[in-house]
């Protein structure tokens, strides 16, 4: 059965989901830095690189880390029923209803509160305020 949000449920969850938030953006972080780190690290060797061997496996367990830690993030936030829009800002939408028709209550991080809402297709450039 389909949960419906409502505006004071769902702030009631920012604490602990900018948390998780944070996290995420923290793991994102992590995978390019490993990512251009391995990229850097196959350019040298390119040339006599047989002395990167510890180099390029730590960047790779790095960079597993990084992947393992944002599938955990990602699980965690999905049990809070809300849904992910973009990570980078930590976009997030709760399924909401406004006059018998489901919507979105938006928010990000830096919100203080969720103050925006949009139908499903519109999408973040469709935000209404509350």
């Amino acid at each position: 059965m389909t949960h419906y949000f409502t505006r004071e449920e769902a702030e009631k969850l920012l604490p602990e989901i900018s948390v998780i938030l944070e996290n995420i953006q923290a793991a994102h972080r992590g995978i390019g830095e490993s990512e251009n780190e391995l990229e850097a690290l196959r350019l040298q060797a390119m040339g006599n690189g047989h002395h990167l061997h510890e180099r390029i496996t730590q960047a790779q367990k790095n960079l597993a880390t990084n992947i393992q830690q944002l599938q955990i993030q990602y699980a965690q936030l999905e049990e809070y029923g809300c849904e992910l829009k973009d990570p980078s800002i930590g976009l997030i939408d709760f399924l909401s209803e406004r006059d018998g028709r489901e919507i979105y209550l938006c928010w990000h991080l830096g919100e203080t509160g969720i103050n925006f809402w949009h139908y499903p297709e519109a999408g973040f450039a469709g935000r209404q305020p509350l």
